[in-house]
């Protein structure tokens, strides 16, 4: 089955990522750039603040809804997990160190989007007859387009998000903790896989008021713990450093210099690795976060916009930076690099244990993989849950029309999540990949069509957010 789906898949996914994905992200990207006048600029100083000025690790208990900063946690938990690792590490080894710079341009234009798309969930939000706050792109799909066409890309999306990251962006991460649990302990991967399934189970059946509770204290930890790391490599690795940077916008422009083949196929591959992992990595344009963004309680909706912003700038420009520039000064740069445009990567060097091999320079062959299989058990098991919830949100769209339905949807839903985060663990890397991205690709298409029919509340929520302020 194996042999006959990955071919297609990979078909689908090289047409989506060459040109629609980039077409579109990039495009959604600069339109609020420009419409907004750069907000990701002038709001950034005003989004720091609201994250850090006055940073608590509990929220408290939150009626109809969860803090500010509780919605940051849970978006980044969704944000920083496989993708920062096994992800960046697939994008440098495919596109050449190069990709890295094509990732930082896509998360600049996608702060502006995610801000948009945050702006948006607030503004389109609506509360359950439980008291519960529903929210993201199935909901300002709706008001972008309140006929059958708006019915059919919220359905679509629904249910493209539910398979993205309920069920198959479960099976990546769940597989990438049992590969790394496995290389760093000898932990057999299914026995990974059966402690997954149970801590999660335990964590979806508490709702959204536990995810964030979960997500506000693992988050920062997790975040601080993997710089440190990664800041003492640098340190030890400094001389080597300073050719690292200079690979990462030397490869952007000539990439066919380090993965060859011929200028224009060279320069398509690195642009395409770092829209496609990039967009895995934050999820800018994406429509996942938003769901996160919906609940939070804030006075108005451009205070939770500024917040998002800042939530893209650490997933790419601090966590993923920190993944490159280690594993391209361990890998690349140096007398005795391991990766060398004649040779290309040494035998038995893969995505998945990339950054391992980097970290192992400094610590050693047994402390490095334990040290980034520590690490991306944190990344990846946060996405997890949160991934969880925002599947759950759309499942309660598509199914949950009264309270019975509701609960038999989620319960059926949750229990599929939990046989996929366990199926994850024992499948092929490579498929599990490939149909993550091909449903993450399909995710951005009703999501980008609805956010650029809408750009006239985002615009009239940055002035309302920064009139007093001029």
């Amino acid at each position: 089955m194996e042999a006959i789906l990955l071919p297609i898949v990979s078909s689908i996914n090289t047409y989506l990522s060459n040109y629609i994905l980039i077409v579109l992200l990039i495009g959604i990207g600069l339109f609020y750039s420009i419409r907004t006048k750069f907000v990701q600029v002038r709001c950034f100083g005003e989004g720091m603040k609201k994250v850090f000025g006055n940073i608590k690790f509990s929220g408290g208990k939150q009626h109809g809804g969860i803090s500010s900063f509780q919605a940051l946690a849970t978006a980044v938990a969704a944000q920083v997990g496989t993708g920062n690792i096994v992800g960046a590490c697939g994008a440098i080894l495919v596109g050449g160190p190069g990709a890295i710079f094509w990732m930082w341009i896509i998360a600049f234009l996608g702060m502006a989007t995610i801000y948009a798309e945050a702006v948006l969930a607030q503004e389109t939000k609506i509360v359950g007859e439980d008291g519960n706050v529903l929210g993201g792109p199935v909901y300002y799909i709706k008001r972008a387009y309140n006929n059958k066409f708006g019915s059919f890309l919220a359905g679509f999306f629904a249910i493209a998000i539910t398979l993205a990251l309920g069920f198959m962006g479960a099976m990546v991460q769940s597989n990438s903790i049992a590969s790394n649990m496995n290389g760093a302990f000898g932990v057999p991967t299914w026995v990974v896989g059966i402690i997954l399934a149970v801590v999660s189970a335990f964590i979806f059946l508490g709702g959204i008021q536990r995810i964030a509770s979960v997500a506000e204290k693992i988050v920062p930890f997790m975040a601080v713990l993997y710089i440190a790391l990664g800041l003492i490599v640098l340190v030890v690795k400094i001389a080597d450093v300073p050719q690292a940077i200079g690979m990462i916008f030397k490869y952007a422009f000539q990439p066919q210099a380090i993965i060859g083949g011929a200028f224009g196929f060279a320069i398509a591959k690195a642009i395409t690795q770092g829209a496609k992992r990039g967009l895995f990595s934050n999820e800018a344009g994406m429509g996942s976060t938003p769901h996160a963004h919906a609940v939070a309680k804030v006075e108005k909706p451009h205070d939770q916009g500024v917040v998002a912003m800042i939530g893209v700038f650490i997933d790419t420009f601090i966590v993923l930076t920190m993944t490159a520039l280690v594993t391209i000064t361990c890998l690349y740069a140096g007398d005795n690099p391991v990766i060398t445009a004649a040779a290309g990567p040494a035998e038995g060097v893969t995505n998945a244990n990339m950054m391992q091999i980097a970290m192992s320079e400094v610590y050693g062959g047994t402390l490095g993989p334990i040290f980034v299989a520590i690490c991306l058990l944190f990344f990846a098991f946060t996405t997890i849950i949160s991934w969880n919830f925002f599947g759950k949100q759309n499942v309660i769209y598509l199914f949950g029309k009264n309270a019975n339905s509701k609960k038999i949807a989620t319960i059926v839903y949750s229990v599929l999540a939990i046989v996929f985060i366990f199926l994850g663990t024992v499948s092929s890397n490579d498929l599990v990949w490939e149909l993550t991205d091909m449903f993450n690709n399909l995710m951005v298409i009703p999501n980008v069509i609805a956010l650029a029919a809408l750009s006239g509340i985002v615009v009239a929520a940055v002035k309302k957010g920064t009139e007093k302020k001029q």
